[in-house]
């Protein structure tokens, strides 16, 4: 994409609690808009808890954090971590040590316009909560895309950060229902995909099944979108496919189309 045609997009990826998988999904959607030949950079926020660069196998590459780009130490250029096996995709990785308030929602927005002239997506991973953080990863966004499982708890924190998004007029917000086990909704002990989407009343962007691979992908620095018989890593590529505007079917994670059918006029308003 030439800079001068289009600017680039930000996706802020946010939570209302942490361990729902907002980190692991900013990577692999990464990945999987990089391997749809788009120029990619994903930006850890969380300061002082970074952890994409391990989930994305960079951990080991790093000189410049975002807050040497912040405080000068470091031009936006020196702190881009290259993907060894992707060459559109790069990480901006957090500062481990620093304080939280040595980035503020106006440096975001500052390096996420530098970054819209060379990238396609600038994809953020907000720390978990409604803090400094959160406010820095929801400054810039263009699109704002909130992860939850479908427990109570973190459906109920979700629906308290869909206010704050709406309130910062950033929404409105779209969803990634994460590890979803359709065994435990058809028995009851687990809330439905149509459960959450009545309860928090935003667009579903995405359904990631519960997948023993992701653990150990993510262990081992390669985000499972890379494993091509994984059934997240095909949620996450029909993401990144609707990010890019496309109009893709949910993919059955069962035999109930009937199931299904409702799911598709969900995510297509039908």
């Amino acid at each position: 994409m030439a800079a001068n045609q289009m600017r680039g997009k930000v996706v802020t990826i946010t939570s209302g609690k942490g361990g729902v998988g907002k980190t692991t999904t900013t990577a692999n959607l990464g990945v999987a808009l990089a391997r749809l030949d788009q120029k990619v950079v994903v930006v850890d926020t969380d300061i002082g808890l970074r952890n994409l660069d391990v989930i994305m196998g960079l951990e080991n590459r790093i000189v410049y954090d975002l807050v040497d780009v912040v405080e000068g130490r470091s031009k936006l250029k020196q702190a881009l971590i290259k993907h060894k096996q992707l060459p559109e995709l790069y990480l901006i990785p957090a500062a481990q040590t620093r304080d939280k308030t040595a980035v503020s929602p106006q440096d975001m927005i500052q390096i996420t316009n530098e970054l819209r002239k060379e990238f396609d997506f600038i994809i953020l991973d907000s720390p978990a909560g409604i803090e400094r953080g959160f406010r820095n990863a929801l400054a810039p966004a263009d699109e704002v895309l909130i992860v939850t499982n479908p427990e109570v708890s973190a459906v109920r924190d979700a629906d308290r950060i869909i206010g704050l998004i709406e309130a910062q007029n950033k929404g409105p917000a779209k969803l990634i229902l994460n590890r979803v086990k359709m065994d435990m909704v058809k028995r009851g002990e687990m809330l439905s995909p149509t459960d959450v989407t009545d309860i928090l009343a935003i667009k579903l962007i995405g359904i990631i099944p519960e997948d023993e691979l992701v653990v150990s992908a993510s262990n081992n620095g390669i985000p499972v979108t890379l494993n091509e018989t994984s059934k997240a890593g095909m949620a996450y590529r029909n993401i990144a496919r609707r990010l890019m505007g496309e109009s893709v079917p949910f993919m059955p994670l069962e035999s109930n189309t009937g199931f299904f059918q409702r799911l598709a006029k969900l995510f297509t308003g039908d």
